[in-house]
């Protein structure tokens, strides 16, 4: 069967992602890091790994199965071939995982921190590690054998396993023990220093305890990967509630096929033969790993360490500044309808905004509050204030998304919550997932109707709005009050064809708008100029489009943290765009669009990549940047992010990501604005910084 045509200037998605992946690996080769927080990256790593194989890998294993002579319109591939491709680039991947993480644990032995094997533990550590098995591990097991009488068990999704081969006189038989979700992780042993072993080394020890009547042949950890992505629009009939079609979801999650199995260390060729019956799996779906298979871990040690390892292991602690221009002692409100405001999170404190909210739930003029959310934290001050603005009367409308990934449970239990409160809950569209940030209180003073409008590139989640780079604006600007409360009456009647003015709305506006802004730069030739910041690139129209703007002289310049479909720099295709990435201490996660430059130039802040996903089959919006000091502020950061020297990375025509050349200033962008956030504090200027200096300069060489 002949392949479709792919372009010159487009690349596999998925091998794109493996790509930013691997730049997240390489901050853990960064020697200027502290070793825990080069650790950090190893386990972001591995638990991006994990999520890629969960969900796109499955995706693929779905498609080949269904549509097994689909091919990839970026790089004419079908399915096959692309899991082909994943599996052979994955390995070295992970090899140079577990060589870092070998690495990082041995350097961090001599500041007291031991990741241990039972091999390496002291005689009296061995003795307390037996006593704890004895009396707290092996009390809770759950052993099976495989034979005639006992199935082959059920493999849970990423729950560790002890595995082994057992001899009783003349029979051999398989078994299995899952570590039990009631145990740690790590056990930690006794003694001034940090020293700790992990649960499965343990089982792993003492199998022969647990088996006692036979005699250990061979034995392995292991963990299976299954696929996890459910298509939730074929699970249910649409007129059941869809909390409960979610909850039978994640029910049928933990049992869907495996996509990968991760082994402790080399196993024989039964093992390797018996497995990939079982399971249904290739050899090339076998990864061994001596590195931890699940390694959340991480992010619980420097608790365990007292103020002086701290200072010698992790970053300098940095919390989000309250902006300096907001007066902590007046009205949010107040201050949001005398001009608009932009929070940059996390170099600023998501606080405004959730005062904003408290103030709002007890504020006798506001009528209703109408809010979009996607993700939240466990614990959150947001829910907190919602419910108490409906049990204070107000109107309180939640369009909540249970289809957010990995966050449906929490999603449900904080709707059920809301509903309780008196709040008005919405989940949305039976196809498109709502992941716009957007809210909106309404007040009725003096007989006028106000509006107060939120707009986010990122989600009100409190947790990570410390770890995530995002932009929030608040605006008191009618004209997007109006739009905002036009999308909130569409959302509540299911229309997604609704009419807007100002915001882009997807799926109805926001990508033939963006098309069409595209158009206008191509006009103007070689004065045209566009800037976009992105999580990702894969949308194949707009690549198209910026392939032909290219072509007409327009100066591009992106900067996206993970996929990026189209290659830069391709002679005659793409040799006016330029792409950077940038992977830092925070999650790079705001999506910022910019069209034109000087006085022409229209900006816009958005919850939107341009994934076809976004673009098509999610409700997004977008909204435009009117007063100049926002415009300024914006700029900034992308001057910053233009500027950096030291985590930014240029991809290369070839797909391949390169350092930039160093130079006499180097510039960490993420550090730069973090500290630039603290000079505010300290010496609260009157304005926002505006960008001039060097980052002119940058700016200049860049878009030449």
């Amino acid at each position: 069967m002949a392949k479709k045509h792919v372009h010159s200037f487009t690349q596999n998605r998925e091998l794109s992602w493996l790509r930013f992946n691997d730049r997240v690996l390489s901050e853990a080769m960064d020697e200027t890091l502290p070793l825990l927080e080069r650790l950090k990256f190893v386990s972001i790593f591995t638990s991006n790994l994990d999520e890629f194989f969960m969900i796109r890998v499955g995706s693929l294993f779905d498609l080949m199965h269904v549509k097994a002579h689909t091919v990839d319109n970026k790089s004419g591939m079908t399915p096959q071939e692309q899991l082909e491709s994943i599996y052979r680039a994955v390995r070295p991947l992970c090899d140079k995982r577990d060589k870092l993480f070998a690495e990082i644990s041995e350097q961090l032995r001599a500041h007291g921190v031991s990741h241990l094997t039972y091999a390496q533990l002291e005689t009296v550590e061995q003795k307390y590690v037996k006593q704890y098995f004895r009396t707290s591990v092996l009390p809770i097991l759950s052993p099976q054998i495989v034979d005639t009488h006992h199935p082959f068990p059920h493999l849970q999704n990423k729950v560790i396993h002890v595995c082994a081969l057992l001899k009783f006189k003349s029979k051999q038989v398989f078994a299995f023990i899952p570590v039990p979700a009631a145990l740690p992780e790590l056990l930690f042993l006794p003694g001034h220093e940090l020293r700790f072993i992990r649960m499965e080394e343990v089982l792993l020890q003492y199998l022969d305890e647990v088996f006692n009547n036979y005699t250990v042949i061979e034995k392995v950890c292991i963990c299976v990967t299954r696929n996890a992505d459910i298509n939730t629009d074929d699970e249910a009939d649409i007129d059941v509630d869809f909390r409960k079609k979610m909850k039978k979801v994640l029910g049928q999650r933990r049992r869907l096929a495996p996509v990968r199995l991760e082994v402790s260390h080399n196993i024989s060729e039964a093992f390797v033969r018996y497995f990939c019956e079982h399971l249904t799996l290739t050899e090339k779906m076998i990864f061994v790993t001596s590195a931890p298979m699940t390694m959340g871990y991480v992010f619980a040690l420097p608790d365990k360490l007292n103020e002086t390892k701290q200072k010698a292991l992790l970053n300098p602690v940095f919390h989000p500044q309250y902006p300096v221009r907001i007066h902590k002692n007046e009205s949010i409100l107040h201050q949001v309808q005398k001009d608009d405001i932009l929070l940059s999170y996390p170099y600023e404190s998501m606080e405004p905004f959730l005062q904003m909210i408290k103030e709002a739930s007890n504020d006798p003029h506001v009528i209703s509050i109408k809010i979009t959310i996607y993700r939240l934290a466990r614990k959150t001050k947001l829910v907190e204030y919602l419910c108490n603005a409906a049990e204070n009367g107000k109107d309180v409308t939640v369009l909540i998304e249970l289809r957010a990934r990995f966050d449906e449970q929490n999603n449900i239990d904080w709707s059920e919550r809301l509903e309780d409160a008196g709040c008005s809950i919405i989940y949305g569209f039976e196809n498109y997932k709502v992941h716009s940030k957007l809210c909106l209180i309404t007040r009725k003073e003096r007989g006028e109707i106000q509006y107060i409008t939120q707009i986010g590139t990122g989600n009100y989640n409190e947790k990570t709005a410390e770890l995530y780079t995002d932009v929030s604006l608040l605006t008191a600007n009618q004209e997007i009050g109006q739009d905002a409360n036009a999308f909130f009456q569409n959302m509540g009647i299911g229309n997604l064809e609704g009419t807007y003015h100002h915001l882009l709305v997807a799926p109805v506006s926001l990508k033939s708008t963006v098309l069409h802004l595209i158009d206008e730069q191509i006009a103007l030739g070689e004065q045209g100029r566009i800037f976009f910041k992105l999580n990702s690139l894969t949308d194949i129209d707009i690549i198209e489009k910026l392939k032909e703007a290219s072509c007409a002289g327009v100066q591009i310049v992106m900067m996206i943290r993970g996929i990026c479909c189209l290659l830069p720099q391709v002679p005659g295709k793409t040799e006016n765009i330029r792409v950077f990435s940038v992977v830092g201490r925070f999650l790079e996660h705001s999506r910022i669009y910019c069209f034109g430059s000087g006085a022409q130039e229209k900006m816009y802040i958005s919850s939107a990549d341009f994934m076809t996903r976004n673009t098509e089959r999610r409700v997004e919006v977008a909204c435009p940047v009117y007063r100049p000091h926002i415009q300024e502020q914006l700029q900034h950061i992308i001057d910053a992010a233009m500027a950096d020297t030291i985590k930014a990375r240029i991809l290369c025509a070839n797909g391949e990501y390169i350092k930039r050349p160093a130079t006499a200033m180097p510039i960490d962008s993420q550090q730069l604005l973090m500290t630039e956030a603290m000079q505010q504090v300290e010496t609260t200027p009157s304005e926002p910084p505006k960008p001039e200096g060097f980052f002119a300069r940058w700016r200049h060489r860049i878009f030449k």
